[in-house]
């Protein structure tokens, strides 16, 4: 199994439930759950950061991947975190959508790399 399979399925399995989780129980969230998304979004913001850099610098196609984990999904976790119970419905409005977006984005990633849908050849 390569990386990328373990990186589809970790999205799958953690992260698409982890912004369902966010959307469903909103204000209900016990407070250290706020205090752990500051903390992720801030291990996310550096970690993607200097990710994102490194393929800049390599000139990567895939620099846009890192970009959107420290331009959108770490500043929306951060603002959930930050304000707590009096976060506005749009913020987890997104964290649904972003939930959508990740699973099927990692659903379709991996049943292309299982081979179910054949490549094209261009």
């Amino acid at each position: 199994m390569d990386s990328h399979m373990i990186l589809s399925i970790f999205h799958i399995f953690f992260v698409a439930p982890l912004f369902f989780a966010i959307a469903f129980f909103r204000n209900d969230l016990p407070p250290w759950a706020f205090y752990a998304l500051i903390a992720l979004a801030l291990v996310l913001f550096v970690y993607q950061g200097y990710k994102w850099a490194l393929r800049v610098s390599q000139g990567s196609v895939y620099a846009w991947v890192n970009a959107i984990h420290v331009l959108f999904v770490a500043p929306l976790l951060l603002y959930v975190g930050v304000n707590g119970p009096k976060t506005p419905t749009a913020a987890y409005e997104l964290c649904a959508m972003t939930g959508f977006a990740v699973l099927g984005y990692h659903l379709y990633w991996l049943i292309k790399m299982i081979h179910v849908i054949p490549a094209t050849s261009n």
